[in-house]
C-alpha cells in the first residue's frame, strides 16, 4: 500500500515527530489498495523496549475507516449546504455540538448582536449577549433540556448591538444519526418583543383594573346644578378629548379627584388604565420608586424590578394628587416626563418612553411654594396648562339639598334603611354651616347620621354642627413661610450639631432621619450655607484643645 500523495508529507513529518518523541501515536492517511482506489485508515503505532527500557521494534495496525470518513464529509456538506440556507431564513440560528457548544451562527444572529463567529463560539458568548436578569434562569433552562435530549424552549431577552434587548422565544430540536445518538443540535430565536410588550400592557392594565376596582371613589357621579358646578363641567367637556395637563385646584374636600376621574372617562383613553397617586401618602425617599419604578438591586431591599406607575399608566390617564408636597428631587423626573414623554427608572440607566396624560391636583397655593423655593417653577407652568379651579361647598349652598338627598339614599340602602323625608331643620343646618373639609366632611357627617338615625325622618344632632367653626380662611403663604422657616432651622440646627457633615453616620442626613441626596436638594433649595457650621465645629475644637 501507498500513502496518497496529498497525505504523504504530513503523514512523513508526524511519523518523524513522534518517533522522536518514542511514545505510541496514531494518524489518518489515504493508502492505495490491490485495486488501485486510495481508502481511510487509522494508523496506531507503539513501540516495544527491551529491560533496559530501549526501543527495539515498533508495531504498526491499520483500521479502514472509509465510511466513517465518507460519513463526516457528507456531514461537513450538508452543514455548508444548511448554513447556505440558514443565512437566508429570517430567524437568528445556531448549530450546536451535542455538548451544547456553538459551532455556528447565521448572519442575521451576527448583524443583529454585533459579533464575529468567533465571539459566538467563545464560552462567555451568553454572558455578552442575554440580558443579566435572564442568564441564570435561561442557562438552567437550557441545560436541563439538553440533558432530556427532547425538542424545548426558552424566553429571553438578547441585546442588540445598540445596547437594547429585545425579547426572543429560543426553540432547540436534536439531530440524531442512524443509531439514535445526538450529533448536533440546531436552536432558532423568533422575535417576539411586540408580544411580550403587548402581553405587559395588558398585565399593567389588569393591574390598574384591580387597584381601580378596589378603590371606592367618594361619589359615583357628579352631583350638583348650581353655576359654579355648571361652569366646572363645561371645562371638563372641553379639556378631557385633548391629551392637555389639567392642574385641579382647591380646597381639601373638595372632590378634585372626582374631576380628573370624569375627564379620564370622557377622554379617547378612557378604555385604558386610570392610575392614581397621592404624593402626600408616600414617603420622600420612596416616591420616585413609587412613580417610575425601579431596577433590582437599585436600593436596600430592591429585590428585583419594580414597576412605576407612569409604567402601568402607559396609554392611559396617571392622577396625581397633592402635587404640592411632591419632594424636589422628584419634581425633576416629573418635568422629564412632561417635557420629553420618558422616565428612567431607579438604579436604571435606559430611559424608557410613557405614554401619560398627567391630571394633577393640590389644595396647596403652588404660587406662594415656588415663593418659598419648595415648587419649581417650570414645572408650575408645565402643569397649568389648563387649571381648574373647584368652588368650596360653602360657594354653592344651593348644590347642598341635591347632595344630602344623594347621599342619604346612598347610605341608607347600604344600612339596610329607608327614609322617607328629610328634616327641614336639618337641611337649614347643612346650608348654614362653612363646612371646612367640604363635600368630604358633609359625607361623613350624612353617613354617621344614617347610622344613628331610627326614625323615617332623616335628621342630625344640632351639636354637630355649629355655626362658628370657620373654615381658616385667608391666603396661604404664612403658612408655607412658616414651614419654609422651621425646615430651615431644623436643618441648620443638625448641621450645626454634626459640625457641617451631611454624609455618614454622625451626619446630619442620619440624625434627621432622610437621604443624604435629599437633604442636599433641600440645603440648596433653602440656601443654607453648610460650610459656616464646619468653621464652628473648629473653633470648639480649639477651644476645647
Amino acid at each position: 500500500m501507498f500513502v496518497h500523495p496529498d497525505d504523504r508529507e504530513m503523514v512523513l513529518s508526524e511519523r518523524q515527530r513522534l518517533i522522536s518523541n518514542g511514545a505510541p501515536y496514531e494518524l489518518e492517511a489515504r493508502l492505495l489498495g490491490k485495486d488501485g482506489q486510495y481508502r481511510w485508515f487509522l494508523i496506531r503505532v507503539s513501540p516495544s523496549r527491551d529491560e533496559q527500557g530501549r526501543i527495539i521494534r515498533w508495531y504498526g495496525t491499520r483500521t479502514e475507516i472509509e465510511d466513517r470518513k465518507r460519513a463526516e464529509e457528507k456531514l461537513r456538506q450538508d452543514e455548508r449546504e444548511l448554513r447556505r440556507i440558514t443565512d437566508a431564513i429570517d430567524q437568528h440560528i445556531t448549530v450546536l455540538g451535542p455538548d451544547g457548544k456553538i459551532l455556528y451562527a447565521n448572519r442575521l444572529l451576527l448583524e443583529y448582536s454585533g459579533l464575529s463567529v468567533e465571539d459566538v463560539m467563545a464560552d462567555d458568548f451568553r454572558a455578552r449577549l442575554v440580558h443579566p436578569d435572564d442568564l441564570k434562569r435561561s442557562q438552567d433552562e437550557r441545560q436541563h433540556g439538553l440533558e432530556r435530549g427532547i425538542p424545548f424552549e426558552l424566553e429571553l431577552r438578547a441585546r442588540r448591538k445598540d445596547g437594547r434587548h429585545r425579547w426572543f422565544l429560543i426553540r432547540y430540536n436534536p439531530l440524531r444519526d442512524e443509531e439514535g445518538r445526538i450529533i448536533r443540535w440546531y436552536s432558532t430565536g423568533t422575535d417576539i418583543d411586540d408580544r411580550k410588550r403587548d402581553e405587559e400592557r395588558i398585565q399593567k392594565e389588569n393591574l390598574a383594573l384591580r387597584e381601580e376596582i378596589d378603590h371606592s371613589s367618594m361619589f359615583e357621579e357628579i352631583v350638583g346644578s348650581s353655576e359654579a358646578i355648571r361652569k366646572i363641567l363645561r371645562q371638563v367637556t372641553k379639556v378631557a378629548p385633548s391629551d392637555s395637563t389639567v392642574l385641579v385646584l382647591g380646597e381639601t374636600g373638595t372632590g378634585k379627584e372626582l374631576i380628573a376621574r370624569a375627564i379620564h372617562k370622557r377622554s379617547k383613553r378612557s378604555s385604558r388604565a386610570f392610575i392614581t397617586v397621592n404624593c402626600a401618602a408616600i414617603p420622600a425617599s420612596l416616591i420616585a420608586s413609587e412613580l417610575f419604578g425601579h431596577e433590582k438591586g437599585a436600593f436596600t431591599g430592591a429585590l428585583q424590578r419594580r414597576l412605576g406607575r407612569f409604567e402601568l399608566a402607559d396609554g392611559g390617564t396617571i392622577f396625581l394628587d397633592e402635587i404640592g408636597d411632591l419632594p424636589a428631587e422628584t419634581q425633576i423626573g416629573l418635568l422629564r416626563v412632561l417635557q420629553e414623554r420618558e422616565i428612567e427608572r431607579v438604579g436604571g440607566s435606559q430611559s424608557i418612553s410613557v405614554d401619560v396624560r398627567v391630571l394633577a391636583a393640590t389644595n396647596r397655593d403652588l404660587k406662594a411654594a415656588m415663593a418659598a423655593g419648595t415648587f419649581r417653577q417650570d414645572l408650575f407652568y408645565r402643569l397649568n396648562v389648563f387649571p381648574i379651579q373647584l368652588p368650596s361647598l360653602r360657594d354653592r349652598v344651593d348644590d347642598i339639598p341635591l347632595l344630602v338627598t344623594y347621599m342619604v339614599e346612598r347610605y341608607a340602602q347600604r344600612a339596610g334603611k329607608q327614609f322617607r323625608n328629610i328634616q327641614k331643620e336639618t337641611l337649614e343646618r347643612f346650608q348654614a354651616y362653612d363646612w371646612p373639609g367640604n363635600t368630604r366632611e358633609l359625607q361623613n357627617v350624612i353617613e354617621r347620621a344614617v347610622v344613628l338615625c331610627d326614625s323615617e325622618t332623616f335628621s342630625v344632632d344640632e351639636t354637630w354642627l355649629k355655626t362658628d367653626a370657620r373654615p381658616l380662611k385667608g391666603p396661604a403663604v404664612p403658612f408655607d413661610a412658616t414651614l419654609f422657616e422651621r425646615e430651615k432651622e431644623m436643618i441648620e440646627t443638625a448641621l450645626a450639631d454634626c459640625g457641617g457633615q451631611v454624609a455618614g453616620p454622625t451626619g446630619a442626613a442620619a440624625k434627621l432621619g432622610l437621604p443624604r441626596q435629599t437633604l442636599d436638594s433641600r440645603i440648596k433649595v433653602l440656601g443654607i450655607d453648610k460650610y459656616r457650621f464646619k468653621t464652628r465645629q473648629a473653633d470648639r475644637n480649639t477651644i476645647r484643645g
